[in-house]
């Protein structure tokens, strides 16, 4: 590779490389922060720096870096087919695999799935197949998909339109149409004096009321994340999957659980909606099923929807070149394979969750620190001004972006979502890797409090 200097890099960089979700112009101005190795739960960028990776890359990274047997599988497959489609009757040996195992990690009644690229062309293949699945029964005008502010289920223009990010939908004329949303089942922003299971319940309602306002004859399906992640790691009440299944049953319609994040083990369970206690019809993947060493997304469908495609017939005018990519596939057998040999789901659930939650739950003594949540291994905390009254601070101080500067400066990634903190770190991380991140939270936490008190802002 290139020997260049950081400032060369940055300069490359700026000149030719549009970044994901980035001011083009500012970002020019600061310059990257150039990667440029990694192994196990570590980064080190161009200066040396070593830094904690605490969202897993982006999500994805569950198994960690560097980790032999996915690279080998790659490179196997490379020499062997490293691509063909599944177009005209035509099929892999990777793909068939794959799509066994997939049916057996996944609760019983996923026998089928279709391969995408990516979580975000998984969400606009959960569109087309919802509405065809209802046009084959006859009923077209189950055209409505209703989902939830502030949810996110990627970033082309149907996932986009699904999500409910305003921000998304105010570039480029979104939502598509016939998808609406409700809120979120947030119950630090939202729960005012409920209890957290009261306000489950009533966070699910919302869901009744939109069909009802809609119309029950005319909607197709519900989606959301069993946590949502891009939107703060906002675990929901114990009470509210549950009813969000009560009323998909009531009303018939389809429930989409989006697992790009919760699924493959980041709960505890191999999917987050074991977690939640729902029965999906689809559900989206993506990212943890490689651990994001090579693109692979899709949808497993469910026997109720499968049953009706296949048998009915007709021609499903959807795919992708890469649907089934073999040497994604690979990866992502050999990826399942290693998590099975080393445990991971079941050391999530026991082991390594619990503990995280117990550190989170110390970070909640902190004087910034209006709530934290932890579901396995994703968590979240909550910055606030006032901790008894719940007062946010003003957005405009962008008080999490202050905190993730300390983050970035002392050797951890952490996101921040408006002022919420949150990780979602590898789950291949160890008892004392833990305490390592934890402790490093603690001093950033401190860090930003000393920051907020020198600019008078509390």
């Amino acid at each position: 590779m290139t020997s260049r200097t950081t400032a060369e890099w940055q300069a490359a960089d700026a000149r030719h490389f549009l970044h994901p979700f980035t001011d083009f112009k500012d970002l020019a101005k600061k310059g990257s922060r150039i990667i440029k190795k990694a192994e196990n739960i570590y980064l080190w960028d161009s200066e040396g720096h070593k830094i904690l990776d605490a969202m897993s890359g982006l999500w994805c990274v569950n198994m960690g870096y560097g980790q032999q047997p996915l690279i080998d599988a790659a490179a196997q497959q490379m020499k062997e087919l490293p691509f063909y489609n599944a177009f005209f009757q035509t099929s892999t040996t990777p793909a068939i695999e794959l799509a066994e195992v997939l049916a057996e990690v996944a609760p019983p009644h996923f026998q089928h799935v279709f391969f995408t690229s990516s979580g975000s062309e998984g969400n606009d293949t959960v569109v087309r197949m919802v509405r065809r699945y209802w046009d084959v029964l006859g009923q077209p005008n189950r055209q409505v998909i209703i989902g939830r502010i502030n949810g996110y289920h990627g970033s082309t223009m149907a996932g986009a339109s699904l999500g409910g990010m305003s921000g998304m939908h105010a570039q480029g004329g979104l939502p598509i149409p016939d998808i609406t949303h409700i809120d979120q089942p947030h119950w630090y922003e939202l729960g005012g004096s409920q209890s957290r299971d009261e306000f489950g319940i009533t966070a699910a309602r919302w869901l009744e009321d939109k069909i009802l306002a809609v119309g029950p004859d005319r909607v197709a399906a519900f989606i959301g994340e069993p946590v949502q992640g891009a939107g703060g790691v906002i675990v929901p009440p114990a009470t509210y999957w549950p009813e969000i299944q009560r009323i998909c049953d009531k009303y018939g319609i389809l429930l989409v659980s989006d697992e790009v994040i919760c699924g493959f083990g980041r709960t505890g369970n191999w999917f987050g909606c074991e977690t939640m206690g729902s029965k999906p019809d689809l559900m989206t993947f993506a990212k943890g099923v490689t651990s994001g060493y090579i693109p692979l997304g899709g949808v497993m469908v469910g026997e109720r929807i499968a049953k009706v495609l296949i048998e009915q017939g007709g021609e499903f005018n959807h795919g992708f070149t890469y649907s089934g990519h073999p040497t994604a596939c690979a990866v992502a057998l050999a990826n399942i394979r290693l998590m099975r040999e080393q445990d991971v789901v079941r050391k999530v659930r026991e082991e390594l969750g619990p503990h995280l939650a117990q550190r989170f739950a110390e970070l909640a003594k902190h004087p910034l620190v209006g709530e934290v949540q932890t579901c396995g291994m994703m968590g979240a905390v909550q910055l606030v001004k006032d901790k008894a009254t719940r007062k946010a601070f003003d957005s405009a101080l962008e008080v999490g972006m202050v905190c993730r500067t300390h983050c970035f400066n002392n050797g951890l990634i952490m996101r921040a979502v408006g002022d919420r903190m949150i990780v979602a770190p590898p789950l291949v991380m160890t008892v004392a890797q833990i305490d390592e991140m934890a402790d490093l939270i603690q001093k950033v936490l401190d860090l930003t409090l000393a920051e907020l008190n020198q600019r008078g802002w509390l």
